[in-house]
């Protein structure tokens, strides 16, 4: 994969948060379905606020455009909108415009390797900036201590087992690549319409892995239980049958509350990153045209 120019990197994060935000995906804040401290509009704001730290992510430290990339969401919205996605994001974009011989996760995979102390530092900043739901204490490296002394990634071995966002930088994205772009990517070669297949995405990712943001808040097994229900939508047909839509709307329905604790929040922050390598690497910029009018 040759280098990309910052344009094109800031196009596809802009386009991937877009894109994210206005499929109908279950649990989520989209069009018309807001959430009581956040909504559809802020995710709008957000996906242009992230832009100019990820388009300079390749000549930056990752931790430093983590934590300027959360400084401008909250100055823009104030609420906490986006720091999944901006800690899949950064790598993404860094690897994008440095480029490898071998393709974009080749390059995710150096980009991991290669984060420092000071990366942990900064994006440890940046969680206590943003203040996620559900967030808790670790009994070491917790990310409201201000001292760190060990690497970004060392950081996210420890809390990968609570954490998809910290498991994905410990296996080089293996969500993101095996399982969210790549089912995206045969969805849109099938023929589907764009938006059917960011939501059929979401739901093969969450059916498969249980969402850490609601285990964080509900439980493990809460987290199941939804995954267990995605499944379902799946087995009826998804988007793709009648009997599967309604399936989808009733499971929709089910997680919504006025706390909205069964957000499947990390769900939507792995749509995200699959959208940017849809984008990138899987030529979805040069076929931008054909997406709008397949949305």
């Amino acid at each position: 994969m040759k280098p990309l120019e910052p344009d094109t990197i800031a196009w596809a994060v802009h386009l991937a948060c877009l894109f994210e935000v206005c499929a109908d995906k279950p649990g989520n804040v989209t069009w018309g379905k807001d959430f009581w401290d956040t909504r559809f509009v802020d995710f709008m704001a957000s996906a242009v606020a992230v832009g100019p730290a990820l388009r300079d992510a390749p000549y930056a430290p990752i931790g430093e455009t983590i934590l300027r990339a959360v400084r401008d969401t909250h100055q823009l919205v104030g609420v906490n909108t986006n720091l999944g996605m901006i800690l899949l994001l950064a790598p993404l974009a860094k690897a994008a415009g440095l480029g490898h011989a071998q393709g974009l996760r080749a390059g995710v995979s150096e980009v991991l390797r290669a984060l420092t102390v000071d990366d942990a530092r900064m994006a440890f900043e940046a969680i206590r900036c943003a203040a996620p739901g559900g967030l808790g204490r670790a009994e070491r490296y917790d990310v409201h201590q201000a001292e760190v002394d060990i690497t970004l990634r060392e950081a996210m071995v420890l809390a990968q087992s609570r954490d998809t966002v910290a498991r994905e930088y410990v296996t080089d994205f293996e969500v993101t690549f095996e399982l969210g772009y790549a089912t995206l990517r045969r969805l849109w070669v099938g023929g589907h319409k764009f938006s059917d297949s960011i939501v059929q995405t979401a739901l093969t990712i969450l059916a498969q892995v249980p969402d850490t943001l609601i285990a964080r808040k509900e439980g493990r097994a809460v987290a199941e239980r939804v995954s267990r229900q995605a499944s379902q939508v799946l087995q009826a047909g998804g988007v793709f049958s009648e009997r599967g839509r309604e399936a989808l709307r009733k499971f929709d329905r089910s997680i919504r509350d006025e706390r909205h604790r069964l957000n499947p929040g990390t769900t939507a922050d792995l749509v995200a990153a699959s959208l940017f390598v849809f984008l990138t690497e899987g030529r979805g910029l040069k076929l931008f045209q054909d997406l709008l009018k397949r949305w």
